[in-house]
């Protein structure tokens, strides 16, 4: 039987290789042989180092023994001294326990401080792995991490500018110190305020009491990104529950949260429990995104609002005040804008009529700079009446809608530009993919639309397809935020797909020499930044919104119910108005005299936009609260900013009379439906 002769290795490989490289190889093999040929190696290194220099040390000391016998006791005793070993002398027993004391006495001392060094380096570990237990009191506590931590850490220091001890605790399911950096990168300087973070699955109650919800001042559940985001919410609500049961409802931190799919919400309300607040983001993108469409550049007041770098919304105790009536109450400050009040049964009334009274266990809602800046004044604002406009404003003219792009916010999104925009009025939609038209589809076949809805089959970031559509030739257009990629659907996706569009309508905007009224919705703010936009334009960034609008109810508990009626369907709410329509145009009025010419129209004036400065200026021609002993000087163009009743609660456009001297000023009545 024969068989194949292996053939032996040649080793040439091994030969040809640099020594550097053979030199390691041989240390590493003998590293892996394990501890005991590791310390024989040690053992002999030092020793082929430690005697021969030692012995030139002997040898090259003039005041040094000079016999044989001598020197090599002196080398002894140089090499026991380097090694530790004492390098006693003396009979051969003596010196053998000398060094068997040595030995011991190294060895405990190296294990020694082998034990204190992986002791620390455990307890480094377990503070990098965020383990331990917050022991903090009014705190506020952000349990998840997405890209919603940002923009509410940041609103939070500036929240906290003027607290001497503020601390944000965060439980979030990185390295401790990976959120840190993270968090120090997007941020920057936190200010006073100290950031706590830890690390955990925010659904184990057990991990959610490391941050002490329970001494907490607010707690803020953030989104969770995934189709599961939603049932990630509810549970984490669950833990919270879990976390806290047993505290009595006034040592209870007040909640704060989020979902995506409004069909989450009644869950979520549950899980947060009556001090808990959640908001629908789809819904409310959707109503900030059809307001700003109808009126342009609503999308900077609400950023104005819901941010803490300028004038906020406070509620105040009555005080004094106690007993007014909210026209008189509209004058009460100079440099702050009420605009309804907070009954004490916590029902909120923006914009109550008139003859509302202010009750004793009531509180004011007041735009202010701070929460103790809303001093009353202590002399009469001046009116000047030949300033106010008494005839009724004009019927607004039909206009032409054009939206680009499909998502799930869209049905609701043609829902209220349905309720809101002027009789006559047409909407144009173009998207593609075969789910999206069929969605668009069923939406304009809804029965009972007012605005008839006609969808086009197109790629919104082809310049061809717009040209093709001539959006120029419409009066508003809104750019959908694309949600992610779809069978057969485009390539681009998010916001790179929106900025693709964007550019697109630049181009065919420089090439006709005017303007289109766009407003663009984007998942990601920085890349507003990147927008070939003017300045001003009108950007809906849920997230960061909805991020800002979380944090300012966390701040104080009972704006959840103003900001909930601020941003309902119905009742009062912000517009921006022509300025004519109010004060004669042209020359300067007092802004106390526009405050005036509002309420007698039943409306709750908080500010104006001049739209000559709106490119320019950095607030874009945008004043919220101005000072009522100021004057201003309204164009054409320039729009005052009201809280009034919304196109579907409208009952008449008639101003009310102006009250006559003396008398309690009359309620507010109701616009007519023309």
């Amino acid at each position: 039987m024969s068989g194949r002769r292996r053939r032996r290795p040649t080793g040439r490989a091994g030969r040809t290789a640099p020594a550097w490289a053979r030199t390691r190889y041989w240390f590493d093999t003998m590293v892996a042989r394990g501890t005991a040929v590791l310390i024989g190696w040690l053992v002999l290194m030092c020793t082929a180092i430690v005697v021969p220099a030692s012995a030139a040390l002997v040898w090259a000391d003039d005041r040094g023994p000079t016999t044989p016998s001598g020197r090599a006791l002196a080398v002894w005793v140089s090499v026991g001294q380097t090694l530790k070993l004492g390098g006693a002398v003396g009979s051969p027993l003596y010196v053998v326990l000398s060094v068997v004391l040595a030995l011991v006495a190294l060895l405990f001392v190296s294990t020694l401080v082998s034990l204190i060094t992986t002791g620390l380096n455990d307890k480094v570990l377990a503070l990098r792995r965020g383990r331990s237990t917050v022991l903090e009191s009014g705190h506020t506590v952000l349990l998840g991490w997405s890209d919603q931590v940002f923009p509410i850490v940041s609103e939070l220091i500036t929240a906290n500018a003027n607290q001497r001890r503020a601390a944000l605790a965060v439980l979030g399911p990185k390295d401790k110190a990976q959120m840190e950096d993270e968090i120090a990168d997007a941020v920057g300087r936190l200010g006073r305020t100290r950031l706590i973070c830890r690390s955990g699955t925010t659904t184990d109650p057990s991990l959610v009491s490391l941050v002490a919800p329970g001494t907490a001042r607010a707690v803020l559940v953030l989104t969770h990104d995934g189709e599961e985001g939603d049932a990630h919410v509810v549970k984490t609500l669950l833990a919270l529950e879990a976390a806290v049961r047993g505290l009595g409802a006034p040592a209870r931190p007040g909640v704060v949260a989020a979902v995506r799919d409004g069909r989450h919400k009644r869950a979520a309300d549950l899980a947060a429990g009556p001090l808990g607040h959640v908001l629908n983001i789809e819904d409310i993108t959707a109503r900030l995104i059809a307001r700003t469409s109808c009126e342009p550049g609503l999308s900077l007041v609400y950023r104005a609002l819901l941010g803490f770098d300028g004038d906020e919304i406070y509620t105040v105790p009555a005080g004094h005040l106690a007993g007014s009536s909210f026209g008189d109450l509209l004058f009460a400050y100079a440099d702050s804008s009420v605009i309804g009040l907070l009954r004490a049964d916590g029902r909120v009334e923006l914009n109550p009529p008139s003859a509302s009274v202010l009750g004793v266990r009531d509180r004011i809602v007041v735009i202010t700079e701070d929460d103790d800046t809303a001093v009353p004044t202590d002399r009469p604002l001046p009116v000047d009446d030949r300033a106010v406009v008494t005839a009724p404003p004009s019927r607004p003219s039909p206009e032409r809608f054009l939206m680009l792009g499909w998502n799930p916010r869209a049905p609701r999104i043609v829902e209220q530009l349905d309720a809101g925009v002027p009789d006559g009025s047409v909407l144009v939609v173009m998207t593609e993919g075969e789910e999206h038209l069929k969605d668009a589809d069923r939406c304009a076949r809804t029965p009972g639309r007012r605005m008839p809805v006609t969808v086009l089959d197109g790629d919104v970031s082809d310049p061809d397809v717009l040209a093709a559509l001539d959006p120029l030739g419409f009066d508003r257009a809104v750019v959908l935020g694309y949600d992610g990629p779809e069978a057969g659907g485009p390539p681009l996706g998010g916001d790179d797909r929106t900025l693709v569009t964007l550019l697109h309508l630049r181009a065919l905007e420089q090439a006709a020499g005017r303007e289109l009224a766009v407003v663009t919705e984007m998942a990601d703010d920085r890349n507003r930044l990147l927008a070939p936009a003017r300045g001003g334009a009108d950007f809906i960034v849920g997230s960061r919104l909805i991020s800002l609008l979380m944090t300012q109810i966390a701040e104080d508990g009972s704006l959840g119910a103003v900001f909930d009626s601020l941003l309902a369907s119905t009742g009062d709410t912000l517009h921006l108005r022509p300025a004519a329509d109010y004060v004669v145009t042209g020359r300067p009025v007092g802004y106390a005299t526009v405050v005036e010419a509002g309420r007698r129209r039943g409306h709750c004036v908080i500010g104006y936009r001049l739209q000559p400065d709106g490119p320019d200026g950095p607030a874009h021609g945008l004043c919220i609260n101005p000072d009522k002993r100021a004057e201003v000087r309204f164009g054409p163009q320039d729009s005052v900013l009201v809280l009034a009743p919304g196109p579907a609660s409208r009952a008449a456009l008639a101003p009310a009379p102006a009250p006559a001297a003396g008398t309690t000023p009359s309620p507010r009545l109701p616009f007519p439906t023309s």
